[in-house]
C-alpha cells in the first residue's frame, strides 16, 4: 500500500491486480483511489471480492474479470500500476511463469509500476533439484509445482521484458532461514518493486 500511495503522485489511475483473489488488496487500492481491475481464476474468489468491494462503497471503482495469469484479458498498455502478490509462484511451469511477466509487460504504460510477493529459491535446500526441463519449478514445497526464484533470476525474468528495480523500494526476503521442506514454516517470499522502462 505504501507503494501504491506513492504512485498515486505520478498521475496513474489504473491498477490490475493480477490473482486478485477475494479482494484483500484490490479493495484498499480502491480505497486510495485506484481504479482497479481484479483478474482471477476463481469465480467464487470474484464474487467474493465484488462483495468485499460493495461493503466498503467502492464497487464503482473496481471491475472484476475471469482470466488466466498468463493470458490478461487487458488492453496493451493500458494500466500504470501492475500487482503481482502471490501469483506468479502458482505458474506450473517455466513457460507460464515467463508468459505471465510478458503479459505484465504488455499490459503496463511505459513508466508503470509494478509490486511483485513472490516465493523465494531460499525456502527449499539447495540440495534440491527443479522439475525435470524445468529451471524455476519445483514440488518439494507443497507438493504442487510452484515457482521459486533466487533474487538473481527475479531481476533476470523482470528485466528481460523491460521491468527494472524502483530505487525507492528496498529488496526484502521475509521469512529468512536455511532451507527447510514442508512442516518447516512459511515460504521464503521476495518483496520488490519494478518500473516499466520501455
Amino acid at each position: 500500500m505504501r507503494f501504491a500511495e506513492r504512485e498515486t503522485g505520478r498521475g496513474g489511475r489504473r491498477v490490475l491486480d493480477i490473482g486478485c483473489g477475494a479482494g484483500r488488496n484490490a479493495v484498499p487500492l480502491a480505497l486510495g483511489g485506484w481504479s482497479v481491475l481484479g483478474i482471477d481464476l476463481s469465480w467464487p474468489m470474484l464474487r467474493a471480492a465484488s462483495k468485499r468491494a460493495i461493503a466498503a462503497g467502492v464497487s464503482d471503482r473496481t471491475t472484476w474479470m475471469l482470466g488466466p495469469l498468463d493470458g490478461l484479458p487487458v488492453a496493451d498498455r493500458s494500466v500504470d500500476f501492475v500487482v503481482a502478490h502471490g501469483i506468479w509462484n502458482l505458474a506450473p511451469s517455466d513457460e507460464v511463469f515467463r508468459r505471465a511477466v510478458a503479459e505484465a509487460a504488455r499490459v503496463a504504460r511505459p513508466g508503470a509500476g509494478l509490486f511483485v510477493f513472490t516465493f523465494s529459491r531460499d525456502t527449499l535446500p539447495p540440495r534440491v533439484a527443479p522439475l525435470p526441463g524445468e529451471e524455476f519449478v519445483f514440488t518439494q514445497f507443497s507438493g504442487r509445482p510452484q515457482v521459486f526464484l533466487t533474487r538473481d533470476q527475479v531481476l533476470a525474468e523482470m528485466a528481460r521484458v523491460g521491468f527494472h528495480p524502483d530505487p525507492s523500494v528496498p529488496w526484502t526476503e521475509y521469512n529468512r532461514r536455511p532451507g527447510t521442506l514442508p512442516g518447516g514454516g512459511a515460504p521464503v517470499i521476495h518483496e520488490a518493486a519494478f518500473r516499466l522502462e520501455r
